[in-house]
């Protein structure tokens, strides 16, 4: 396949995705390797521009990038990276030995597809060769292509084996050095795990009987008010899958809700977002955040109420109404989100005195 056919096919990949939820490869991340590097010399096959034959030396390198979740089913990222292929004689053609190292600096556009801990991934980049520290010497630059598999073994750690190939024209316009790596690869992703809060036990109330007074007349208390909406799982939730903008049906919901409040005294309102399990911690948080920000904008617009009086934040998955066991599985299927729909809620509750009828 022709370089310009590959790199139109690959940006009509990317441009036809829209985004979703995050996977467990979404963020940045540094990387080393190490492996085999198989690399030869085209040329005339002349004194002044020899032919090299292959010959496999060892190479180590390291890489840099950020990953986006682009769909749950497609990853785009950006990695730069640094090759250090080592010395090694080769046979030339006239007869000779040419011995050479090459190092080779790049950056690559990524496409994955990740399924729960596996990524698999074909890169298409630039890369620039240099030979180095042997008979021959050059500089030159070209495609770089690369296919390659890496698994998540740990919150923050995963390993990659790769293959890349890339074909650098020297300077001197008669010669081309073919190199191509084969390596293995540890990376280390920024993102923190996620670590489910610690609920402490409260020990029950032992009943102590005593002796009965009359109630003191006091002032009206404040009675909490607690109200849970669908965030996107039936015909009258707040949102759509995945998405922060009140609907139409959420909207009446919410009406009627802030109806039955008119006439009270405001205390305190407390809107909490909630997401299922599925995606990272870090998307969670920031989807749950944006839907009770958008609960709390609509009850300040709708039913004037103070701002200051509503608390709006997003605890993503972590409490879940689902019990442990109940919805088995981790890979985003439609089974597994409409058995995790009752985790995807908003839940507001509101402190208040009642002042009018």
């Amino acid at each position: 396949m022709k370089k310009s056919t590959m790199t139109i096919a690959l940006a009509a990949a990317l441009l036809s995705i829209s985004v979703a939820q995050a996977s467990e490869f979404s963020g940045g991340l540094i990387g080393a390797k190490a492996g085999s590097n198989t690399s030869d010399i085209g040329g005339a096959g002349t004194a002044a521009s020899p032919t090299a034959n292959s010959k496999s030396p060892s190479t180590y390198g390291f890489e840099a990038g950020y990953n986006w979740d682009m769909s749950t089913n497609f990853l785009l990222g950006v990695d730069g990276f640094a090759d250090f292929n080592q010395n090694k004689t080769h046979n030339t053609v006239p007869v000779g030995n040419l011995g050479y190292r090459s190092d080779v600096y790049g950056l690559d556009l990524k496409l994955g597809v990740p399924s729960g801990d596996w990524l698999p991934y074909a890169k298409l980049g630039y890369g620039s060769a240099s030979l180095r520290g042997g008979q021959a010497m050059g500089t030159g630059s070209g495609a770089h292509l690369g296919l390659g598999v890496e698994y998540k073994f740990a919150p923050q750690w995963s390993v990659a084996g790769e293959y890349t190939t890339i074909s650098d024209k020297f300077n001197n316009n008669t010669q081309k050095l073919n190199n191509k790596n084969f390596t293995i690869g540890v990376n280390y992703y920024f993102e923190k795990p996620y670590v489910a809060p610690v609920v402490a036990a409260v020990a029950a109330p032992v009943a102590v009987k005593e002796e009965v007074k009359p109630a003191p007349v006091v002032a009206p208390t404040p009675v909490p008010r607690k109200t849970v909406f669908a965030a996107d799982s039936t015909a009258d939730s707040l949102f759509d899958f995945g998405k922060a903008d009140v609907k139409p049906s959420g909207k009446a919901a919410i009406d009627k809700f802030t109806a039955n409040l008119k006439g009270a005294d405001y205390e305190s309102i407390k809107v909490t977002g909630h997401t299922d399990r599925i995606g990272s911690h870090a998307y969670n948080v920031k989807l749950s955040t944006r839907r009770a920000e958008a609960v709390k904008a609509y009850m300040v617009e709708s039913a004037g109420i103070p701002a200051d009086k509503i608390e709006a934040v997003g605890v993503d998955g972590s409490d879940p109404v689902t019990k442990p066991g109940e919805c088995k599985g981790n890979k985003k299927t439609k089974k597994l989100i409409a058995c995790l729909a009752p985790d995807r809620r908003v839940e507001v509750e509101v402190a208040a005195t009642r002042t009018s009828k």
